[in-house]
């Protein structure tokens, strides 16, 4: 009976864990900015116990209507999946800094903004959870993937500081770095 907000839940891996969510009974939330599958994976199911909000995560305000969403349904949460990714694949050189701008504020920025919206509801919980998923590119770097390795580097380094902040309060957190999956990424 876990509440378990999953974002980037529009395909790919998202998509994927909210099938096994939903099948193992979860309550979910799924974000992404494309409506039509998320209803779709709420259709396959057929179920009243998966919510989805459309918009974009790097956005403040829609990050916070997550929040008040959370707050108006489930008054806490249980289980928060930072899976909402971009990437890149180009030399460096060949890029600009809206390209990376845009790689930090998906892959970085809105992950780190929106756990520290959720913290205080993941608060209280019996096992409450934290997931961001990363790369393995967090870890070993690639050439024409510079600044997506850059971008998934800093989700690492946050994961492993914020699971030795958290540690003490009973939040679990975990980095997932998957290597190559099929998917539209």
């Amino acid at each position: 009976d876990n509440r378990v907000l999953i974002t980037g839940a529009s395909s790919g891996i998202g998509a994927q864990l909210a099938k096994q969510f939903a099948a193992s009974g979860a309550r979910l939330l799924l974000v992404a900015r494309r409506e039509d599958r998320l209803r779709a994976i709420q259709a396959e199911f057929d179920s009243t116990e998966i919510n989805v909000l459309d918009g974009d995560i790097t956005s403040a305000d829609f990050r916070q209507q997550i929040v008040s969403w959370v707050d108006s349904n489930w008054s806490g949460l249980d289980v928060l999946v930072n899976n909402a990714g971009v990437g890149s694949v180009k030399p460096f050189a060949e890029s600009d800094e809206n390209c990376l701008r845009e790689i930090f504020e998906v892959n970085f920025f809105a992950p780190v903004e929106l756990t520290r919206a959720l913290m205080p509801r993941l608060q209280d919980q019996t096992a409450p959870t934290i997931v961001n998923v990363g790369s393995v590119l967090g870890h070993f770097s690639a050439a024409g993937k510079s600044e997506y390795c850059a971008s998934k580097f800093a989700l690492h380094g946050f994961s492993d500081a914020l699971y030795a902040e958290l540690y003490a309060a009973g939040i679990h957190v975990f980095l997932v770095s998957p290597s190559t999956t099929r998917s539209e990424f």
